[in-house]
């Protein structure tokens, strides 16, 4: 199953308010599922935009593009986006990665995770490194780096965050749930 592009979804403006939305709200260090965290897997800051005043628009927008993306790609039988979305800062000062890994995971809401949907925040002159690769299938295939591109893919595929090597990276990352796989 392909990953589906997405264009233009979001502005630079908006993107560039998204990562204020977050800065704002407070960077933690990112884990893994499981409340694990391991830094030789990833390296990265993270923000839940539910904890973020004024970012109602994102979430709105992301249940849009989420509903779309399954309705032209997927086809999946979804029920909620249980999760709130997470925007991750990859920072080369501090090798900024998340190795080759799935989104669906132990616990009860990670196990239902079907279809994630990833925006690329940062403008791509403002750093090196820090592709978002998918493995969907044999081969690799690199998500478009344009500010404001989004891609969705299902939540099974390999994917991971290539270290950063200059400057910083920030994406946006919703997971959509639903019943188990059949």
């Amino acid at each position: 199953m392909r990953p589906l592009a997405l264009p233009d979804a979001f502005t630079p403006e908006e993107c560039d308010r998204i990562v204020a939305l977050a800065e704002a709200a407070g960077l933690s260090r990112a884990g893994l599922v499981g409340g694990l965290a391991d830094p030789r897997i990833r390296r990265a800051g993270i923000a839940w935009l539910d904890e973020a005043e004024g970012a109602a628009w994102v979430s709105d927008r992301l249940a849009r593009l989420v509903a779309d993306a399954n309705r032209e790609g997927f086809g999946f039988a979804l029920d909620e986006l249980a999760e709130s979305p997470q925007v991750a800062r990859y920072d080369a000062g501090e090798a900024g990665h998340f190795d080759w890994h799935s989104d669906i995971g132990e616990g009860p809401v990670a196990r239902r995770r079907k279809l994630t949907l990833v925006v690329q925040l940062s403008d791509a002159a403002a750093y090196a490194g820090g592709a978002l690769e998918l493995m969907p299938g044999t081969g690799i295939l690199a998500a478009d780096r344009a500010q404001g591109a989004a891609i969705a893919f299902p939540s099974f595929v390999l994917h991971r965050v290539a270290p950063v090597t200059r400057g910083v990276r920030h994406s946006l990352t919703i997971w959509a749930h639903g019943p188990a796989f059949r």
